[in-house]
């Protein structure tokens, strides 16, 4: 090899030195074992000062483009290789480099080694002045990226990226890519358990109307699942106003009605308790993010519980002592009062706590409402009655 590698590097005529290079190449490649110590000679002599960059370009082009002919196994070591060689150099390998990257990609990518293939993709220059790219590869690099960090759960490099692709999907025409970037953005507010903005995101997402976005079809299932997503997030945010009002507007959505957890979203709006084995059904559903220890050793879905089942009492009782909530949430007093005093600094749940005589004051907020209701009755009324006057003068209504 060698000497061989010595031979070509001695031609003074251009062509001839690639061609003979180029023949070095293929007989590493078809080699059968691969050898993988005269593949990194070989590499080792393209990235030398013997070797003039116009032909060690051609020739590392053509090595990337042909890495797919070499095992899974020997082709990870050398490309790794590869890319440790022309490191000093990267500048002048840019191309090579991205075909390289994108070959180790996918391969990990068909291993399901999705942060290897993520790291991968992650180690392009994508503002690179040699290498111009339109705002629409750059785009779809981030978005593709983002995803293959969201298939390990990996929220915090994944939203690295999906910010870098918020700069750039304003100014999109691309609808797959937008649609890419709005399924990414709604999983990544979903891990870090943002549960009602991921909520309202995917419910966005359940309602597209198109079913051919570009060359790509919307399948059903896909929107049932963002639809369900959306339910599951709102049941697990954190009870209050806000997520009320998204609890309304889901109940109200007939396709909700043919949802496995239909059942239980129907429970949750109505504000009635939910008992240990209709929370252990929904717990069966949930992913493992959605089930995961807080600080205070509960799960995600039991401080939802919880919060849920403790503003619900508030709608049939006034008052109730520290002991008496604690046996209705099936937690310890102390932390029944914890709960509930959090909420109310929140502002998501009205009342007071006299903490010497140990009891919760509960405020009901329904007269407010009511006064709320009647407000509008009057204001609409008062509209009719301009409306009415003006037709009686023969003033023309606009419609």
């Amino acid at each position: 090899m060698d000497s061989a590698l010595a031979s070509a590097a001695a031609i003074a005529d251009q062509r001839q030195k690639i061609e003979q290079y180029r023949h070095i190449l293929a007989s590493v490649l078809s080699s059968s074992p691969p050898d993988i110590a005269q593949a990194k000679r070989f590499l080792t002599h393209m990235v030398s000062d013997e070797v003039p960059l116009v032909v060690s370009r051609q020739l590392l082009q053509t090595f990337a483009q042909e890495l797919g002919k070499l095992e899974a196994d020997s082709q990870k070591e050398v490309a790794h290789y590869a890319l440790t060689q022309i490191q000093p150099r990267v500048v002048s390998f840019e191309e090579q480099v991205v075909v390289i990257r994108e070959k180790l990609a996918e391969l990990y990518e068909s291993e399901q080694q999705w942060s290897k293939a993520a790291q991968m993709l992650s180690g392009i220059d994508l503002d690179s002045g040699i290498r111009m790219l339109d705002d629409t590869n750059k785009l779809s690099k981030c978005v593709q990226i983002a995803r293959l960090y969201l298939e390990d759960d990996d929220a915090v490099n994944a939203e690295a990226f999906i910010n870098k692709a918020s700069f750039l999907v304003t100014n999109s025409n691309q609808e797959v890519l937008n649609l890419q970037y709005r399924v990414c953005y709604a999983r990544i507010l979903d891990l870090k358990r943002k549960f009602l903005e991921a909520a309202v995101r995917y419910y966005g997402i359940s309602q597209i109307e198109q079913r051919q976005i570009g060359d790509e079809e919307i399948d059903e299932n896909a929107l049932e699942q963002a639809l369900s997503a959306a339910v599951t997030c709102t049941i697990l945010a954190g009870a209050g106003p806000q997520r009320s009002r998204v609890l309304a507007t889901l109940y109200k959505d007939e396709r909700c009605s043919k949802l496995k957890i239909y059942p239980i979203l129907q429970k949750v709006y109505l504000e009635r308790i939910l008992r240990k084995p209709e929370i252990d059904a929904f717990a069966e559903e949930l992913k493992p993010h959605q089930k995961a220890l807080l600080p205070d050793k509960s799960t995600v879905l039991d401080r939802a519980m919880i919060e849920h089942n403790l503003l619900s009492a508030t709608r049939s009782t006034y008052f109730c002592s520290f002991d008496e909530l604690g046996t209705l949430l099936g937690i310890d007093p102390r932390k029944a009062e914890k709960i509930a005093s959090r909420m109310i600094c929140e502002d998501r749940m009205r009342g007071s706590i006299d903490q010497v005589e140990a009891v919760i004051h509960f405020e009901d907020d329904s007269e407010g409402l009511q006064q709320w209701d009647q407000q509008i009755a009057g204001l609409c009324q008062a509209v009719n009655d301009i409306l009415d006057s003006m037709s009686s003068k023969g003033i023309a209504i606009p419609v």
